[in-house]
């Protein structure tokens, strides 16, 4: 049996999604509770939210929309269902941006990427997260506690101390941002500091490439996972391992549904097309219903060798707003779905903006079956983008499968010397 943090982890796939569907209509209700979802949510019967294909049919709260929706209602926007005056913490991220903390156990459920690096009862944890207005070094104090790790509260920054820290107290992992990992080990280096006691790291906020993970390795830390959350949400998904092996992609929370949606709507894509992460969390006191990132990544099919059972991801595979002004105006990717909407036999469209800068070039690549009876529609086709952009644009139809898999709905292709 896998060493797993419980067994949630290792449910049969479909357990698991009855589970979550039988629990979504709850989830809704409760949701309902709250000014800002009976807004959103105007007219949905949460009875009636029992599968992905229901689930589908709501709109997408994206994250870029969070500021306006707070400032219409303070702190949160009307999302939480449970009183401010009840919450944890209240946390602001640049923007501002407000998100709350409940008093819930592992309330980011941070405790899952920290148990999959090999984190015990009674290891010692250096969270070099910071602890200053935003809720990432919570995070992992909610996680620590869950699995009994003391946590030294070393925050950012001060180097030097880091290394001080870590020489003395020993921890048996770091957790923070990776290239600030590299920082302190070098810092070590330069002092002839011992930090071996540091043989795990859980590292996110930024990417870490395989160039820099293998240089953590390298430099005495042989155990580097990353996860990847956000402020909003918490843990997302996170990496594992086998004997010492990274396994590939990154494992969803138990307490979230995934969807990948094609950038500017809310249309799920085809199992491996990148698209927009759109989460859809469990949360008691902070629901969020279809929360649309704003990143981008694409499910990767099977199961991970670790033996957890849950749906994985790419990881971070950039981000989903590709708005990109043309001649002075704003094109976004809702217009370019719009357009592909109106023609049945679009499968999947590509703005492509090409030449120089002053002279924009605007082609809507379309995927179809049959490039050759679909070219009666170009004209149509054309007439819409002028229509849905007020803007001029070309038409070229391809066939299905052309169009590469990257998520990218808008590609400014334009050339700036």
């Amino acid at each position: 049996m896998p060493d797993t943090l419980d067994t949630l982890e290792t449910r049969n796939p479909q357990q698991r999604e009855q589970d979550q569907m039988a629990a979504l209509p709850r989830l809704i209700a409760r949701a309902q509770t709250a000014p800002g979802w009976v807004r959103i949510l105007d007219g949905v019967s949460a009875a009636g939210i029992t599968s992905r294909a229901a689930l589908a049919q709501l709109p997408v709260t994206r994250k870029s929309d969070l500021k306006d929706l707070q400032h219409a209602g303070m702190p949160f926007g009307g999302l939480t269902t449970t009183p401010v005056a009840q919450l944890g913490r209240l946390f602001m991220s640049p923007g501002p941006i407000f998100d709350p903390e409940g008093r819930g156990v592992d309330w980011w459920r941070f405790a899952r990427p920290m148990y999959a690096v090999g984190l015990r009862a009674g290891h010692i944890v250096q969270n070099c997260f910071s602890y200053h207005f935003t809720p990432a070094a919570f995070m992992v104090e909610g996680g620590a506690a869950r699995i009994g790790c003391p946590v030294i509260p070393a925050g950012s920054g001060q180097t030097e101390m880091q290394v001080q820290a870590m020489t003395a107290l020993k921890p048996d992992a770091y957790v923070g941002t990776p290239s600030f990992l590299k920082i302190i080990i070098e810092k070590a280096q330069e002092m002839g500091a011992d930090i071996s006691s540091v043989q795990r790291a859980v590292v996110g906020a930024e990417a870490l490439p395989p160039s820099l993970r293998k240089w953590l390795q390298d430099n005495g830390v042989p155990h580097v996972l990353q996860m990847y959350g956000s402020a909003d949400i918490g843990n997302i998904a996170y990496e594992s391992e086998t004997d010492g092996q990274v396994n590939p992609g990154m494992i969803l929370d138990e307490d979230l549904i995934l969807e990948i949606v094609r950038p500017g709507t809310g249309d799920p894509v085809a199992e491996g097309e990148v698209g927009e992460v759109v989460i859809t969390s469990f949360n008691p006191d902070y629901p969020l219903i279809r929360f649309g990132t704003g990143d981008m990544s694409a499910i990767l099919p099977g199961t991970s060798p670790c033996g957890r059972t849950n749906t994985r991801i790419k990881g971070w595979m950039g981000r989903a707003d590709q708005t990109t002004k043309v001649r002075a105006m704003f094109v976004h990717p809702s217009q370019v779905a719009e357009i592909a909407k109106r023609f049945a036999p679009i499968v999947k469209a590509r703005l492509v903006v090409s030449g120089e800068m002053a002279n924009d070039v605007m082609t809507l690549h379309c995927e179809v079956d049959d490039p050759a009876a679909a070219a009666t529609l170009v004209p149509a086709i054309v007439d819409s983008i002028r229509d849905v952009t007020k803007l001029r644009g070309d038409v070229n139809l391809v066939a299905r499968g052309t169009l590469p898999n990257d998520g990218k709905v808008i590609e400014d292709a334009r050339k700036y010397e």
